[in-house]
């Protein structure tokens, strides 16, 4: 059904006379029409974007998922019975976590107030999303502020969240499919949603700042310890590594705040942070502010390692989080460390699944750099690079999957590189691609481009912290509100996870969705997949063509030895008399 006084009001504001309506809506119903080329007669359908699409999307988002999180689930504590949804979206838009009542499942869905969907301005028009996304502030779009006419009847409040280097990195939004005709029965939404974002901006930097100074500040002394406005994170030098957007705003007087010294700042220095730790009362750890103001600070002292830990871990925030005490892991974390700073390209090889991706992007965070592309090499050519870094202008380029790089690509690609010597790259390989003569091989001269130096990812039956992982994994999907049973912890670490990190995400999904309470137990975790060798010969005739030799029939079979012993118990095998 086309509403004809909606779009009549669309025109009006195309032709600059005054509606009333508000000026971030105007604007937006501008870009629609002049920039994206909608029409507002149409009733476009919400666009979800494919289940692999979606996963890859979640992957990327991994770390703000689990930042936000508890706090989306003490948002939702506080507005439910109200009808409120919550969607948490990455930077382009897409939803990557969301919650709900599901008995409103299917209209929800229909709506696009689910996972999965794109609410970028370009594909839906007016939104809180979309409009959120281009300004970087918050804002409400409630009801015929929409631009389509699919959405008319949706509020939706929407609030920016940003990392810690000031990047817009995802938007917090709550919305209601029927709400009160005004638009500040609204109002309290919005102030919802903007203290969630700033928690989850505050947590996010907490996280990744767990071997740096961290400075909190508050304009009330009453609540500097617990819920703090604005936070930085400083080196041992004093200089900021890291800050909120609320500090951006309180210190940055619309200057970059990455590098610049905090005695330059405030009236501080770092060896002033000792006297505004917990020990001495919140009224007297004052902050003189630039402009002649104050606010109360709460210094965080680094954390030192334990002594008992056998190697130092990663220190930054992104690459720290991904394993726990597995020695291989840790060694490779620690390198990749070293060279996030540098300029040197780097070839990060693995199995599917193993994290490929996820480690580029954590090394890319670690360098500080600002921008990042990934593009996939299958089919891409050299006119496509240059349009795509023309627009994203990265700092660093991700090549995933450099084995499928066309021919003419490969013979082209260093000559690109050669005229964008400001470009970081990255590549990851899930095969060898340094045999020039092989079938998934690069010309020799490429691939010493890509691989100043190889980062080679364990596959995940080969990792020492499985359990970890389990555990971490079970905590970002649920909040920490699922465990699992021994039998079903036990069963989980006798699997040999041919598809690595994303096999056992998406086994604990399935398990978690199956689960009657708060406890995962074997009937509910999904069978393992067999390998066609494991499906034509059963342990039984393996162990018989082998005589029974447990190490044969492991490497027959592709498993550890203990696999086969588990696997022997748990089938009741006896070897022949």
């Amino acid at each position: 059904m086309i509403h004809h006084r909606h779009v009549d009001e669309i025109e009006r504001v195309l032709d600059g006379r005054a509606t009333g309506r508000d000026s971030a809506v105007s604007a937006s119903w501008r870009r629609c029409v002049e920039v994206y080329g909608m029409d507002p007669t149409r009733s476009d359908p919400a666009h979800i974007v494919t289940e692999t699409e979606l996963r890859e999307h979640r992957d990327q988002a991994e770390w703000m998922i689990g930042a936000a999180r508890s706090g989306l689930q003490s948002l939702f504590r506080q507005v439910a019975g109200q009808n409120y949804v919550l969607l948490l979206t990455d930077a382009q838009g897409v939803c990557v976590d969301f919650f709900g009542d599901t008995r409103f499942t299917d209209q929800l869905r229909h709506t696009g107030l689910y996972l999965g969907a794109n609410w970028s301005e370009d594909l839906a028009g007016t939104c809180g999303v979309g409009a959120c996304l281009v300004t970087g502030e918050p804002v409400t779009i409630h009801q015929d502020d929409h631009f389509g006419n699919a959405h008319t009847a949706l509020s939706c409040t929407a609030a920016p969240i940003y990392d810690s280097l000031g990047q817009l990195a995802a938007v917090l939004d709550i919305s209601l499919l029927r709400s009160p005709a005004p638009k500040s029965s609204q109002n309290l939404a919005m102030n919802l949603v903007m203290a969630s974002a700033r928690r989850v901006e505050m947590a996010n930097l907490m996280a990744s700042s767990r071997r740096d100074w961290v400075l909190r500040l508050s304009s009330s002394p009453e609540f500097l310890d617990v819920d703090p406005e604005a936070a930085v994170s400083l080196d041992g030098a004093g200089r900021i590594i890291g800050f909120t957007r609320a500090a951006g705003r309180m210190l940055g007087e619309g200057k970059p705040l990455i590098g610049r010294r905090i005695d330059d700042l405030l009236g501080l220095s770092v060896d002033d942070l000792p006297d505004l730790m917990r020990d001495r009362p919140t009224e007297e750890r004052i902050v003189p502010l630039p402009d002649g103001g104050a606010v109360f600070g709460h210094a965080i002292a680094p954390q030192t390692p334990r002594s008992a830990a056998p190697a130092r871990r990663a220190t930054g925030g992104a690459l720290s989080g991904l394993a726990g005490a597995d020695p291989v892991m840790t060694r490779l974390l620690l390198q990749g460390e070293k060279l996030a700073g540098t300029a040197i390209a780097l070839l990060i090889t693995g199995e599917t699944g193993t994290g490929k991706t996820k480690l580029a992007r954590a090394i890319h965070m670690a360098s500080r750099r600002e921008g990042f592309l990934s593009v996939d090499c299958a089919g891409l050519s050299v006119a496509q690079l240059h349009e795509q870094t023309a627009c994203a202008h990265p700092a660093t380029l991700l090549l995933r999957r450099v084995e499928d790089l066309p021919p003419q690509t490969c013979a082209a690609l260093p000559g690109f590189l050669d005229t964008r010597p400001d470009l970081r790259v990255l590549s990851t390989s899930g095969l060898d691609p340094a045999r020039p003569n092989g079938p998934n091989g690069l010309p020799g001269p490429l691939y010493h481009r890509l691989a100043g130096t190889t980062l080679r990812l364990p596959p995940l039956r080969q990792r020492q912290d499985l359990g970890w992982l389990m555990e971490r994994v079970l905590r970002r999907k649920s909040g920490g509100e699922l465990r699992l049973s021994p039998s079903a912890r036990a069963e989980l670490m006798g699997r040999d996870w041919p598809g690595n990190l994303r096999e056992l995400a998406n086994v604990l999904e399935v398990a978690a969705a199956l689960a009657e309470g708060d406890v995962i137990d074997l009937p509910d975790l999904p069978a393992a997949p067999q390998s066609a060798a494991q499906q034509e010969e059963s342990l039984e005739s393996v162990l018989d063509a082998c005589g029974w030799n447990m190490a044969r029939a492991a490497r027959r079979l592709g498993v550890n030895r203990s696999t086969v012993l588990r696997r022997i118990r748990k089938e009741g095998l006896q070897p022949p008399a």
